[in-house]
């Protein structure tokens, strides 16, 4: 007599991945995102050390998710109590399922932005309490963003900023009112806290 089966989790589909939002009102969601060269969602491990660094600060936050991506980072900002987050990402596919994300969880205060982030920057006059910076690794733009978030105001005095490189890439020059808080390292990933003075 053959055995029934054992009940397997649904996999995500052809050509799509998954991510999990790990903590806050909308813990334990996944939700699928699409197969995109260059999209690399933070990794659990790393959310759940970034959002720990975070807990005091993101209640209330207006945040910018600058190349969001999947969205991973200002999901999750959002599911743990963020007022706003503004999500800008180039690639349309990407930013519509964002849209998608936003109308599956009900969710009124994220806003998405289909648009180049260095373009986003220059036309820029919001500010922003949090600031996610997570660009693709290839494009090498970390100073020249960091330049435009300071120079424009768009990262004003106690503004925090999340920083994510290559670990064998150095972290390049910050402006000068911006004070590294923390850093830490996963795999190839580093990633830091910076705080605006």
């Amino acid at each position: 007599m053959q055995r029934p089966r054992k009940p397997t989790a649904p996999k995500p589909e052809m050509g799509r991945q998954q991510l999990r939002i790990i903590g806050g009102d909308w813990r334990g969601r996944k939700l699928s995102f699409p197969a995109i060269a260059d999209l690399r969602p933070t990794s659990d491990r790393v959310r759940e050390t970034l959002f720990n660094w975070l807990q005091m600060d993101i209640g209330g936050a207006r945040c910018l998710d600058l190349f969001a991506g999947s969205g991973a980072l200002g999901l999750e900002a959002l599911s743990r109590g963020a007022s706003e987050v503004c999500f800008v990402e180039k690639d349309a596919i990407a930013a519509q399922q964002i849209r998608d994300h936003l109308q599956l969880l009900q969710s009124q205060r994220g806003r998405v932005l289909q648009q180049d982030a260095l373009g986003f920057l220059t036309h820029n006059t919001e500010r922003f309490d949090i600031i996610f910076l997570d660009p693709p690794f290839k494009l090498d733009c970390m100073a020249e963003c960091s330049q435009q978030l300071s120079e424009r105001g768009i990262a004003t005095s106690g503004s925090l900023i999340y920083i994510e490189t290559p670990k064998q890439r150095p972290l390049p020059a910050l402006p000068e009112p911006w004070q590294l808080l923390k850093q830490k390292a996963a795999g190839d990933v580093a990633y830091h806290l910076v705080r605006v003075a």
